[in-house]
């Protein structure tokens, strides 16, 4: 399925997507991992939770799936599930993202897990292996947490590389993060290669924490771009015990549970296409799909805007999470 047909009305749950940032490498940055996984965590324990999610996610109705090239081995184990399950993958779009280089080999405790470049040199390196991985299923392919900065916005020779890409039928994207990620999404929205802009996509986070990239990510919406929503449970802190009081008092209201409650908060936003569910467990799957069948009245989305912070601050603290 190309990305431009991807129909975020499929079924109930379309507008929800599957990342496996958590499951395609042993550590992580998101709160609970030594619960949420197995002490086995092997390429062989970690494919097999992958498989599980990834089955899950179908069979309830998920119709997109993202994944990068510095997730670990997360675009392998996609790979392999997707060439096992013919009907399923005909049904579903597929993402991934280059500019990081995973570092860690397979360990959680690793100095360093990943290392940025967004060099047209990295991109051909990274694009031959995702394309070598997921021949035949890449849908769209994303720049890594781009920056007002980053090369990938001014460089002719990658964005002509880019372009080529987009030409031959692989939508082209990109995602942000840090405390500018509205200037960044404008930044982007202004890239063109002969005359016609770049980006069909753009993945940023947005949540009831950080909540700054908001009117950008309108602006992009606007322009004609897909918006895909990344840590909208802001890597665990909007789940279960460790969530505000908000998140737990409209969970009650709503007969959910406070991961429902955040990703239903980024989906009532007019400019969202599609929310991701980072979730671990198919347990944790269920209730982020739950997310879904959520309406928030004009109440109980004022109330969620109580926890936000500043962008310095929400990214101060998630700079501060321990790899797990």
């Amino acid at each position: 399925m190309a990305f431009s047909s991807f129909r975020p009305d499929a079924t109930p749950a379309a507008r929800i997507g599957l990342g496996l940032a958590a499951v395609g490498r042993p550590g992580y940055i998101n709160l609970g991992r030594d619960r949420d996984l197995p002490a086995d965590r092997s390429p062989e324990a970690l494919r097999a939770r992958a498989h599980d999610l990834l089955d899950a996610a179908h069979a309830h109705g998920v119709r997109y799936v993202d994944a990068a090239r510095s997730y670990g081995r997360a675009e392998e184990f996609l790979a392999a599930w997707l060439a096992s399950r013919p009907d399923a993958a005909r049904a579903m779009t597929v993402g991934s993202k280059w500019g990081y280089t995973y570092t860690a080999d397979w360990r959680a405790d690793a100095a360093v897990h990943e290392v940025k470049d967004h060099s047209a040199a990295t991109f051909d390196r990274q694009w031959a292996e995702s394309e070598q991985l997921l021949d035949g299923y890449l849908d769209l392919y994303q720049i890594h947490s781009v920056t007002p900065d980053s090369p990938a916005l001014h460089d002719p020779g990658l964005l002509g590389r880019l372009a080529r890409l987009a030409a031959g039928g692989v939508t082209v994207g990109l995602s942000t993060s840090g405390p500018d990620q509205a200037d960044a999404i404008r930044a982007a929205l202004g890239v063109t290669v002969d005359g016609r802009p770049l980006f069909s996509t753009v993945q940023s986070t947005w949540n009831v924490l950080e909540t700054s990239a908001a009117a950008a990510l309108a602006e992009a919406h606007e322009a004609g771009l897909t918006v895909i929503v990344k840590e909208a449970l802001a890597n665990g802190r909007l789940a279960g015990d460790a969530a505000p009081r908000e998140l737990h008092f409209v969970a009650e209201q709503t007969g959910t549970t406070p991961d429902a409650v955040a990703l239903a908060a980024a989906l009532h936003q007019p400019w969202a296409g599609i929310v991701l569910s980072g979730a671990a467990t198919t347990d944790q799957l269920a209730a982020n799909l739950a997310a879904a069948r959520v309406r928030l009245d004009d109440e109980q989305q004022n109330t969620l805007t109580r926890p936000a912070q500043s962008p310095a601050a929400y990214w101060r603290a998630r700079a501060e999470l321990p790899w797990h």
